[in-house]
C-alpha cells in the first residue's frame, strides 16, 4: 500500500492490456467457464462480460498494476463477507478449480495481473432509470444495509489508496490551478479550505469500517420492481467513516428542479431510518457532500 502522503491519481493510470485470446484460455484453464467476452467500461483495471453458451453471465476482472494485492485481498474478503452474511445485493466470487479466489494472468510484455470472477448482476443501471423520490429513498435502505452488514468485517489491511479517497481532499489544493473555470475554482478552494480547518479533523474523529466508496448511479442497479438490485465496482472500497459512503451517495443525486435537494433529502432519510446517524455524523453530511461535489470537479472536469 501506499504511505504517508503518496497518492495515486485513477485518472491517469493506463488501463491492462490482455487479448480477449488470452483471457478465454486461461478463464477456460482456471475456472472452467466458456463462452463470448464483452469489454466494459473500467478507469483502471480490463474488465469483460463473459456470457456461456446456457446463459450465465460474469465478470472477468484483470487489475491495473497499481492495484496493491492487499487491496484486491481487501475486495475479494468484502465480497466473502457479504456471502457469509447474506447480503445478497452485491456480486459473488467465483472460485477455480482448485477453489482459489483469484488467479494470475500474464500479459504480453510478462508482467503479471491478478484476474478474478465473479458472478453477473441482473438491473438497470440507476444512470439510465433516472432519479425519482422513491428510488433515492430505497437506495438510501439499500445503502444502509450494506453498510451495516460490513460493521464487523475484520480484515488486516485496506482498499487502493487514491485521490478519491476523500480523507486525502487536502492534497487536491495543488491541482487547484487546473481548473479553468472561475467561479468552480472559487466554489473547490473554499470546500478544501473548509476540509482543512475543520471537515478533516472532525472526520478522522469517527470510527472506521469497510464502505463501498462509490456508490454513484452507474454503480447502483434498479430492478424491475424499482429496488436496489444491487451494487457493482468495489474497486475504490476501503475503511473509512461510513457517512463518507452517504455524502458520496448523496452528492451525485443532485435535481435541477425546485427543490435541488429533493432527492438527497428522501435519500438520507432512507438511510437514517435503516440505520440512524449519530449527531456527529449527520453535522458533517453538507461539508462531505461538497467535498465530494469539489472532488470530482477538480479531477474530471
Amino acid at each position: 500500500m501506499n504511505s504517508g502522503d503518496e497518492t495515486i491519481n485513477p485518472v491517469t493510470v493506463e488501463s491492462p492490456d490482455i487479448s480477449v485470446e488470452a483471457l478465454a484460455a486461461i478463464v477456460a484453464e482456471e475456472f472452467d467457464l466458456r463462452g463470448g467476452y464483452t469489454q466494459l467500461v473500467s478507469e483502471r483495471d480490463q474488465n469483460f462480460r463473459l456470457t456461456t453458451s446456457d446463459g450465465r453471465k460474469f465478470v472477468v476482472k484483470v487489475t491495473s498494476l497499481i492495484e496493491d494485492p492487499v487491496a484486491t485481498d481487501f475486495q475479494i474478503a468484502l465480497l466473502s463477507h457479504f456471502e457469509d452474511c447474506g447480503f445478497n445485493y452485491a456480486p459473488r466470487i467465483c472460485t477455480t478449480v482448485s477453489g482459489e479466489k483469484r488467479s494470475v494472468i500474464t500479459s504480453a510484455t510478462g508482467q503479471e495481473h491478478s484476474l478474478r470472477v465473479v458472478t453477473w448482476l441482473e438491473g438497470s443501471l440507476l444512470h439510465d432509470v433516472g432519479l425519482t423520490k422513491d428510488n433515492a429513498n430505497r437506495l438510501g435502505r439499500r445503502l444502509a444495509e450494506l453498510d451495516l452488514s460490513l460493521e464487523d468485517l475484520e480484515f488486516d489491511g485496506d482498499g487502493q489508496a487514491g485521490l478519491w479517497d476523500m480523507r486525502k481532499a487536502s492534497q487536491l489544493q495543488s491541482l487547484l490551478p487546473h481548473v479553468n473555470d472561475e467561479e468552480a475554482r472559487k466554489y473547490t478552494r473554499d470546500v478544501l479550505t473548509r476540509f482543512n480547518e475543520a471537515t478533516d479533523t472532525a472526520l478522522r474523529a469517527l470510527p472506521r469500517q469497510a464502505i463501498h466508496n462509490d456508490a454513484n448511479p452507474e454503480n447502483i442497479l434498479i430492478g424491475s420492481d424499482g429496488n436496489v438490485s444491487g451494487f457493482i465496482d468495489f474497486g475504490d472500497a476501503l475503511k473509512a467513516p461510513r457517512v463518507m459512503d452517504v455524502a458520496i451517495a448523496a452528492s451525485y443525486l443532485r435535481t435541477a428542479g425546485e427543490n435541488p435537494l429533493e432527492f438527497i433529502e428522501a435519500f438520507i432519510e432512507g438511510y437514517h431510518q435503516q440505520s440512524p446517524l449519530s449527531s456527529p455524523e449527520c453535522d458533517l453530511l453538507f461539508d462531505l457532500i461538497r467535498t465530494r461535489l469539489a472532488t470530482t470537479l477538480i479531477l474530471l472536469y
